[in-house]
């Protein structure tokens, strides 16, 4: 029972239950507070589904990287809440903030500010994967062993203050008033959360239009060139579009699969991994040259 509670209750719960709420109180006192509350409690509900129902046994396991996951969850995380202050003062600043839609239902600005940060966030995504030195910063959350809902959120600062602002900066300009603002910022670190999630739970047909981690899982396969494919954040809209929405319902993951052939060593202590895109060249890309081809699948491919 809990487990088909899990299976089938899980991505509901997240998405209308936990979404629901950050737009329900977004627009009342204390709502930066409440936000906080509502992504706590969003990581410590993926850790519990994760037990009950796991995809694989062995990625519920520490590999030593529980504090430095937490590490870069509680900096991104913490980034993210602060951004959302100053928000109002830099949409006064643009000419055109009298464009954002304040008059349309709270919820619909909430979908609107979703479906444009998806675009945004997604093609730095893509961009990441084909530029070295946004690679370099990118390539810090691609090198996990293992698929749990913490990766979402392990990502450098850097690169994560790049994604936001690809994500946000129409918004901005357009207005975006900081309520709007604190609701995204849960939608995003549930959608996080839910992508990169270790629970085998089942979305049925959805699983070819949101990003999930059925999905994403291919992303993080770690041979050249393989893992350039679903790049989207909120859904694979964009990667349909662009060519890049790879899937099989028949491919099994394991550990070996994840990470990146070109560098299996990479550093895994939190503050090494803030350095290291500065100390060394982007010879950690997928798709680098210089590396030689690393692509020797194990079981098969998308």
């Amino acid at each position: 029972m809990v487990k088909t509670l899990a299976r089938y209750g899980y991505v509901p719960l997240m998405l209308v239950g936990i979404n629901g709420v950050a737009i329900a109180v977004a627009r009342t006192p204390w709502a930066g507070l409440w936000m906080v509350v509502l992504i706590t409690a969003a990581i410590g509900l993926s850790f519990a589904v994760e037990r009950a129902l796991p995809y694989d046994q062995e990625w519920n396991d520490s590999l030593g990287d529980v504090r430095r996951d937490a590490a870069h969850a509680f900096i991104n995380e913490t980034a993210t809440l602060v951004t959302v202050l100053v928000i109002p003062v830099t949409a006064l600043l643009s000419p055109f903030h009298h464009w954002w839609p304040a008059s349309t239902p709270f919820a619909l600005q909430v979908l609107l500010a979703v479906l444009v940060s998806d675009l945004g966030i997604t093609l730095a995504h893509m961009v990441s994967h084909r530029v070295g030195w946004l690679w370099r910063l990118h390539a810090v959350h691609h090198s996990v062993k293992r698929f749990y809902g913490f990766n979402g959120l392990m990502k450098h600062p850097a690169h994560g203050a790049v994604e936001l602002a690809a994500g946000t900066a129409p918004l901005v300009i357009m207005g975006m008033p900081t309520s709007v603002a604190e609701a995204l910022a849960v939608c995003i670190a549930v959608q996080l959360l839910l992508q990169h999630s270790n629970a085998d739970y089942q979305i049925g047909p959805l699983r070819l239009i949101l990003a999930l981690n059925e999905g994403h899982r291919f992303h993080h396969l770690k041979w050249a060139g393989v893992g350039d494919v679903n790049f989207g954040l909120f859904t694979l809209t964009w990667d349909h579009a662009l060519r890049t929405f790879s899937f099989d319902p028949h491919r099994r993951f394991r550990t070996d699969d994840l990470g990146m052939a070109a560098k299996p060593n990479y550093p895994v202590a939190y503050l090494a991994q803030l350095i290291e895109p500065f100390r060394t060249r982007a010879a950690c890309h997928l798709n680098d040259p210089a590396e030689g081809d690393p692509r020797q699948p194990v079981g098969g491919q998308a």
